[in-house]
């Protein structure tokens, strides 16, 4: 794979030794870079021999001396550095089967890639995982490696992932914990299917490898209305929510006993939907599955009391307005509740919207489209700005998930919009109109 160099940082160890964008990385340290793996392995030292093609096709060898584990400020197109892997399971619970077509294609790769779970965090199903992946995994120790898990039932996991390798490929796991490689781990709940007896075993088996592997968080299945001809499954209602928090809290008494370590979680959504409190600050043990909605509802609600402390009652006046998903929209009124004793003369309304597009089972924020807050906010009071979350967005865009622009959902709605952020600083800055960014 070409790996030309697109970008070089400013007053990195690459830019001072003079190597430019559209040089191509040939080698470091006279070895071959297959990808990520490789190239982040030999830029470790203090001193790397860095070779490049320019593009004259002349080839050049520069020293680089930079601080330990510094990058030396080479950017590629690709973060990995090669093709993604794709993922060769047919999983019964696959969201991206569920996908209506017509959608930009980069929303039907699926990707498993143990790369992508080092870089980003991605979760990996450890099936797309050669022997050598997991040699160079130990060998260079990257960590921490993010694991869909499922079940520990062999027979069951094949049967869930549609591959009958799914089962055997556990035993990666087992090495990657002899070899003290850290890991969190994931089970997407299917009712009926790896909950109950089956959920039990699970965590029972998984955490024997309690210390390196994490955490392990129980999220629900995600059901949108396009599962013509997909394996029936059935969503689940407040009491199963409730049933399995008090399993899951069960195992957290259990495993904290011996180990000090909370390490199963269930996501924000079974608190949300069974009317249960959201758990404290120190049952998160760290926030280490925030990907997978588990204690985001916690530091929001913390970070929003922790900013309002020593503010005093503000007469300032407004008026603006919230969209979000239908599932954290009690949260948000609750805190836009909080807000108004500090803030009495702002006129907020918040407004949760139905996921006409993927169906009204969808109820989390980030899979909202644009279409369907410009039908559902059209003629409605929004005040002097509306406010959009951030994770609405495509990464470093002002796109929407159905392609829509944040510009144009302005035009359309006639009101200007404001990005927010997540942090729960930034929901109080919303009332005097700082710290978001505007379209």
């Amino acid at each position: 794979m070409d790996r030309t160099i697109i970008g070089v940082s400013a007053n990195s160890a690459a830019s001072e030794a003079g190597i430019v964008p559209g040089d191509v990385l040939l080698s470091v340290n006279d070895e071959r870079i297959a990808d990520i793996f490789d190239y982040q392995y030999e830029c470790a030292d203090t001193e790397i021999e860095i070779r490049v093609r320019h593009a004259d096709g002349k080839e050049e060898t520069y020293l680089l001396e930079k601080g330990e584990d510094e990058d030396p400020g080479l950017i590629f197109e690709d973060g990995i550095m090669d093709d993604y892997r794709r993922c060769r399971n047919k999983c019964i619970f696959c969201f991206i089967d569920q996908m209506p077509e017509g959608m930009r294609d980069t929303l039907y790769f699926k990707d498993d890639d143990s790369r992508l779970s080092f870089l980003q965090g991605n979760y990996v199903t450890l099936t797309n995982m050669s022997d050598d992946d997991i040699d160079r995994i130990i060998r260079y120790n990257l960590e921490p490696i993010n694991i869909s898990f499922q079940t520990t039932n062999p027979a069951l996991r094949n049967r869930m992932m549609g591959n009958r390798f799914a089962g055997e490929a556990l035993k990666k796991a087992e090495r990657l914990y002899e070899a003290g490689i850290r890991m969190n781990g994931q089970i997407v709940l299917c009712k009926g299917i790896n909950d109950g007896k089956e959920l039990d075993r699970s965590i029972s088996d998984l955490a024997k490898y309690i210390p390196y592997l994490e955490s392990v968080s129980v999220v629900p299945v995600g059901l949108s209305r396009f599962r013509e001809g997909l394996y029936p499954l059935e969503p689940f209602d407040a009491n199963d929510a409730k049933q399995l928090i008090d399993q899951v809290e069960g195992w957290q008494e259990k495993i904290y006993s011996k180990h000090g370590i909370h390490f199963v979680h269930a996501s924000d959504e079974w608190y949300i939907n069974a009317g249960r409190d959201i758990p404290e600050a120190d049952r998160y043990d760290g926030y280490l599955q925030l990907e997978n909605g588990v204690g985001m509802v916690r530091i929001l609600m913390d970070e929003v009391e922790e900013s309002l402390k020593g503010l005093t009652v503000d007469k300032k006046k407004g008026s603006f307005s919230i969209a979000t998903g239908i599932l954290i929209y009690p949260i948000i009124t609750k805190l836009s509740e909080r807000m108004k004793k500090v803030y009495p003369n702002m006129d907020v309304k918040i407004y949760g919207i139905r996921n006409d597009f993927f169906g009204e089972r969808i109820t989390v924020t980030g899979l909202l489209t644009g279409q369907d807050i410009a039908a559902q906010l059209k003629g409605r009071e929004l005040g002097e700005r509306l406010y959009l979350p951030e994770n609405l967005l495509r990464a470093n865009t002002e796109t929407l998930l159905d392609d829509m622009t944040v510009t144009e959902l302005s035009e359309e709605l006639g009101v200007p919009i404001c990005i927010l952020p997540p942090e729960g600083s930034d929901f109080v800055k919303m009332y005097d109109q700082t710290g978001t960014r505007g379209v």
